[in-house]
C-alpha cells in the first residue's frame, strides 16, 4: 500500500497527522513539496499542508509540485486550486458568494483605486494574511481613508492589495471548526482577551473546548466543500440569524484541545481522510465521530 505523504514544513500539527497516520497502521511520512513532485507519482496519496507566506504578500512555495503530482495520477488532498481558495481571501469571498453562503461583504483595492464608499464599520486587511497581523478596523470613512494610506507602503500591499470587509459586530468571540473528509472532526471556542475585538490565539485570545451546534457544522462543511478542501480550518462568527463565514485556512494549525468530547482530533482528521482515498485501514482503529458529510 503506498504512503501517505504530508507535503509542507515540519510544524507541530503535521508531526501530530503523522503520528495519527501511524496509529492506524499506515506509513506516513512529511516531504517538501518540491521533494514529493520529484519522488511521488501515480497511485500515491499527498496531502498538501502550503502556507501563507510570513510577509503576507502570496503563498508558500510548492503549489505547482501540488499541480504536478496530479497530473501524475497521484491522489492529492488539499490541492492547489483549494489550498489558493483557502488562502487568497479575495477568492474566498468569491468563492462563498457563489454558493449563497453567509460572508462578509468584501472588496479589493489596490493602489490607485478610490476608496470604497461604504456605511459602517470595515475591517481591513491583507489579501493573503494570518495570524491576525495587519489587520485593521475603521469606524468612519475618515479613517479608512487614512488606513488604506498607511498600509498603501507596505510590500503585501504593493503585490496584492488589501480587502476591504463589512465588520460583523464583534462578540468577543468566533469558532474554529475543522473539516477533514466532509466531516466535523474538531472545534475550538476562541475568546479575544480583554479590551481586544480580534480573536486571534496569537494576539493574546484563550481556547476553550467547544460542541459545535448542527447549524454551525453543516455551514463549515458546506464552506470546505465550497473551496474543494479535503482538511480545513474553518473560521464562523456569530451573527443575529446564526453565523458567518469569516475565513478559510488551508494549512490550518490545530491542538488536542480541537478534540470533541470522546474523540482525538487528529485520529479523526486520519480517519476522515483515509476513508476519503478509499482506503481499508479508513475501518479500523478509533472510528470517526457523527458527522455530515
Amino acid at each position: 500500500m503506498a504512503p501517505f505523504v504530508i507535503a509542507g514544513r515540519l510544524t507541530p500539527s503535521n508531526v501530530s497527522l503523522l503520528r495519527g497516520f501511524r496509529r492506524f497502521g499506515v506509513s506516513a511520512r512529511l516531504l517538501p513539496p518540491e521533494d514529493a513532485a520529484e519522488r511521488l507519482g501515480e497511485g500515491d496519496r499527498v496531502l498538501g499542508r502550503i502556507d501563507v507566506l510570513p510577509s503576507l504578500d502570496g503563498i508558500e512555495p510548492g503549489l505547482s509540485d501540488l499541480r504536478a503530482l496530479a497530473r501524475t495520477g497521484a491522489v492529492v488532498l488539499n490541492p492547489a486550486d483549494a489550498l489558493r481558495a483557502a488562502h487568497d481571501k479575495r477568492e474566498t469571498a468569491r468563492r462563498l458568494d457563489a454558493s449563497f453562503l453567509p460572508h462578509p461583504r468584501t472588496v479589493h483595492v489596490r493602489g490607485g483605486d478610490p476608496v470604497p464608499e461604504w456605511e459602517g464599520p470595515v475591517v481591513v486587511k491583507p489579501r493573503f494574511g494570518s495570524w491576525g497581523s495587519d489587520v485593521f478596523r475603521c469606524d468612519t470613512p475618515r479613517q479608512l481613508e487614512r488606513t488604506l494610506e498607511a498600509v498603501h507602503p507596505t510590500p503585501w500591499f504593493r503585490r496584492q492589495g488589501a480587502l476591504v470587509q463589512e465588520l460583523v459586530p464583534p462578540r468577543g468571540e468566533d469558532m474554529r471548526v475543522v473539516v477533514a473528509g466532509g466531516m466535523v472532526v474538531g472545534g475550538i471556542r476562541r475568546v479575544a482577551r480583554p479590551g481586544e475585538w480580534r480573536t486571534n490565539v496569537a494576539l493574546g485570545a484563550r481556547r476553550e473546548p467547544v460542541e459545535p451546534p448542527m447549524e454551525a457544522r453543516v455551514l463549515a462543511v458546506d464552506a470546505a466543500a465550497a473551496i474543494g478542501a479535503d482538511l480545513v480550518g474553518v473560521d464562523l462568527l456569530p451573527a443575529q440569524d446564526g453565523y458567518t463565514v469569516l475565513e478559510l485556512n488551508g494549512c490550518v494549525d490545530f491542538t488536542s484541545d480541537y478534540s470533541l468530547e470522546g474523540g482525538d482530533v487528529f485520529a479523526e482528521a486520519v480517519s476522515a481522510l483515509l476513508a476519503r482515498t478509499a482506503c481499508p485501514a479508513a475501518l479500523v482503529g478509533i472510528p470517526v465521530l457523527p458527522g455530515i458529510g
